[in-house]
């Protein structure tokens, strides 16, 4: 449960320029994921005190598994629970939907962080390669629903 004055907000595809803007302070590019005309697309915004600090997009990867593309919390509002509370309640949305597993991608050099949600999370690494466009590598994480 995340503390107020922070909120959640399901939302859609006219919040694109906000999310663009978080990703860009974020993860210092432009890029958010390949298509945004992907089935059963889902943007997760999460503010406080009414401002944009955090987005989690998703989509599905198949009929039995929702897969989790992007997200990130601002820097000066991560340690909140915003990450965590964001995964669950895309979570509980996939599950909702009928999809069966959850997955998500990281490179646990560049984000520890998430490495260290999904393990905590009880998510297992179900893939692991070198990237070399990041010079890193990828983790695939996943957990049953």
């Amino acid at each position: 449960m995340i503390p107020p004055p922070y909120s959640i907000r399901l939302s859609d595809m006219q919040s694109l320029p906000i999310i663009e803007r978080l990703n860009e302070a974020i993860f210092g590019d432009r890029y958010i994921i390949a298509r945004m005309d992907r089935e059963d697309l889902t943007v997760l915004l999460a503010y406080f005190e009414g401002l944009p600090v955090g987005f989690k997009i998703g989509y599905m990867g198949n009929e039995k598994v929702f897969y989790s593309a992007k997200g990130g919390v601002l820097p000066t509002y991560r340690r909140n629970g915003l990450a965590r509370a964001m995964l669950h309640q895309m979570m509980d949305i996939a599950q909702a939907r009928g999809y069966r597993a959850f997955v998500f991608d990281t490179f646990p050099n560049k984000h520890p962080g998430m490495t260290i949600l999904a393990l905590s999370e009880g998510f297992s690494v179900i893939n692991a390669q070198h990237n070399r466009t990041f010079n890193d590598y990828n983790l695939r994480f996943q957990k049953m629903l």
